[in-house]
C-alpha cells in the first residue's frame, strides 16, 4: 500500500459511556419546569406524571435522576405485559419508570399499563416518558387514555444555544474527545437545533475520527454535518 494513502481502521460498534447522574444533568431555561416538577418533595402529582419532550432533549436521563432519587424500579415497555404479574405481586416496588411508554399503544402493554396504573394508585408513583403528549399516542383503551390523560405532563423545550454549546462539549467528553471553543461554535452555526441531532452530530465525527485517525476539527464537522444532511434527505425522499 502507497504511503501517501490514508490509514483506514474500522470502528468497533461500541457504545459510548454516557454520564447520567444528577450532577451530569444540564440545567436550563429549557428544562427548568420539569425538573422543578420532578424534584417536588410531595413527589409526582396524584402520584402519576408524563414526562415529555422531543428525541434527544434529556428525558431518559433525568427519568433517571428520579429514578436513583426515589429508587424506582426501571421497567422496559417491551416486557410490560410480561412484567406485570411480578410489578403486582406483595412487596414489589412502589415507584416505576416507564421510558418511551408511547410505545404501548395498540399492544397488550395498553392492559398491563391499565393494571400497573391503578395497582400504584394511592400507594406509589407511576413515571412514564413519552416525545409527545397521551393524546397523540394512539392509544386504544379508553380507561387508560382517561387515566393517563389526566396525569401531570412536566415538558421539556427545544434548546437553547447555550446549553446546546453545553451540551456539545459533554457529549464530546463522555467519548473522551477533546475539542476547542472555535469548533463548537462552529457546528452550533451549522447544525439543527435540538438535542438529538448533537447526539447524531458527536457520534458521525467520533465515528470519522476513530476510522480515518483524524482529530476533531473543522473539516471532519463538515464531512459529518454532510453525513447527516444526506442521511436526513435520503428518509425524506419518497
Amino acid at each position: 500500500m502507497s504511503g501517501s494513502h490514508r490509514a483506514i481502521q474500522l470502528p468497533l460498534d461500541l457504545p459510548s459511556a454516557e454520564a447520567m447522574g444528577r450532577e451530569d444533568f444540564l440545567e436550563a431555561p429549557s428544562n427548568a419546569l420539569a425538573l422543578a416538577a420532578l424534584d417536588a418533595p410531595q413527589g409526582l402529582p396524584n402520584g402519576l406524571s408524563v414526562l415529555v419532550g422531543p428525541p434527544g432533549s434529556g428525558k431518559t436521563h433525568l427519568a433517571r435522576i428520579w429514578a436513583e432519587a426515589v429508587d424506582a424500579h426501571w421497567q422496559p415497555v417491551d416486557t410490560l405485559g410480561h412484567d406485570l404479574p411480578a410489578l403486582l405481586e406483595p412487596g414489589a416496588a412502589l415507584n416505576v419508570v416507564v421510558d418511551d411508554a408511547q410505545c404501548i399503544a395498540g399492544t397488550r402493554g395498553e392492559e398491563a399499563m391499565f393494571h400497573l396504573v391503578n395497582h400504584l394508585r394511592g400507594r406509589g408513583q407511576l413515571l412514564l416518558t413519552a416525545p409527545v403528549p397521551v393524546r397523540d399516542w394512539g392509544l386504544r383503551l379508553p380507561d387508560l387514555i382517561s387515566r393517563l390523560s389526566a396525569a401531570a405532563h412536566p415538558a421539556l423545550a427545544e434548546p437553547d444555544e447555550a446549553l446546546l454549546a453545553a451540551v456539545l462539549v459533554k457529549l464530546f467528553s463522555d467519548r473522551q474527545l477533546r475539542v476547542e471553543p472555535a469548533l463548537i461554535d462552529y457546528l452550533l452555526e451549522r447544525m439543527e437545533r435540538s438535542l438529538g441531532a448533537a447526539r447524531a452530530l458527536v457520534a458521525e465525527m467520533d465515528r470519522r475520527g476513530l476510522q480515518f485517525r483524524r482529530r476533531m476539527t473543522r473539516d471532519l464537522a463538515r464531512e459529518a454535518l454532510a453525513e447527516i444532511l444526506d442521511k436526513t434527505d435520503e428518509d425524506e425522499a419518497p
